[in-house]
């Protein structure tokens, strides 16, 4: 079985930054040794799948249900020292971790699915009443209000303000032992992630307005505040290296193509703009026209 085509952005997080008992918790984790980003996808599929054919169903991972103990979700650890920092940027102490947080994503996801999903496809995807889904999701959801997920999705496509996020110059790419490409991501100091946000939102803010990808900016930027200063954040292709081929992975010029975007937008480039959009949505949209296919 493929793993999902799903793309990510994560936050990691100073260990020591964590309040008991979560803290606690994750160095349990940690201590079982940590998931390999390369296999979370599969994990997070096979974890979710469980919930659905066990003997007593639950609606989220990372549930327990009568005398059933939650499934342990695992978590990422990053090195300090393999995020690139400048001087005006510093990460850690680490070890650095990020949490899956599948209970509170799944229930977002579930939140979103019932609000957007035809009547038909929720009746087909709900295995209990949609009142009593939408019920325990939001609960779910409204326990993250002191808190915030670690981990962004998005499914067969990146979204393209999420390379704002990052340095298009610390791209790392990671081969299998045939050579095929299995992995690429890039990591960022939260100071430098939070500044670069804060700057192309209010250059895309005065071009196009405050719909669209300033909107996307914005909320991304307030994702970004409620974590440790020192963290680090990735955004990794995940499972949609799949898709592509080894030379058009390593030909893919996208993080360059939306720094430029801004830069241009800043200073009133606007055909470079409109030529680097073209580049850009004619590589991602044949990614994107997998789902159709799916």
């Amino acid at each position: 079985m493929p793993e999902p085509f799903v793309a990510y952005m994560r936050v990691y997080e100073p260990l020591s930054s964590f309040e008991s008992p979560t803290r606690e918790q994750l160095a349990e984790a940690l201590d079982r040794g940590p998931v390999d980003p390369v296999e979370v996808g599969n994990r997070e599929q096979g974890l979710w799948l469980r919930t659905q054919v066990s003997t007593r169903p639950r609606l989220f991972p990372g549930e327990a249900v009568g005398e059933d103990s939650p499934e342990q979700e695992g978590v990422l650890v990053l090195n300090p020292e393999d995020v690139p920092t400048g001087p005006a940027a510093s990460v850690g102490p680490g070890p650095l971790v990020c949490p899956l947080d599948l209970r509170g994503r799944s229930a977002a996801a579930l939140v979103g699915f019932i609000g957007a999903a035809e009547v038909p496809l929720r009746a087909a995807a709900l295995t209990v009443p949609e009142e009593t889904a939408k019920s325990q999701a939001s609960a779910v959801v409204s326990e993250l209000s002191d808190s915030a997920v670690h981990v962004l999705s998005s499914t067969w496509t990146v979204p393209l303000p999420w390379f704002v996020v990052i340095d298009p110059e610390q791209r790392r790419i990671r081969s299998n032992s045939t050579g095929r490409i299995e992995r690429v991501s890039w990591q960022a100091p939260m100071a430098d992630a939070r500044r670069r946000v804060a700057r192309a939102h209010t250059v895309t803010r005065e071009t196009l307005g405050e719909e669209g990808p300033p909107k996307i900016l914005r909320e991304t930027g307030r994702w970004l505040e409620r974590f440790h200063p020192h963290s680090a954040v990735e955004l990794d292709y995940g499972g949609l290296v799949q898709m592509m081929d080894n030379d058009d992975l390593e030909a893919d010029t996208s993080a360059d193509d939306v720094h430029a975007i801004v830069d241009a937008m800043e200073e009133g480039r606007t055909t470079e703009v409109g030529e680097r959009y073209e580049a850009l949505r004619d590589f991602w949209s044949e990614c994107a026209a997998h789902e159709r296919y799916n």
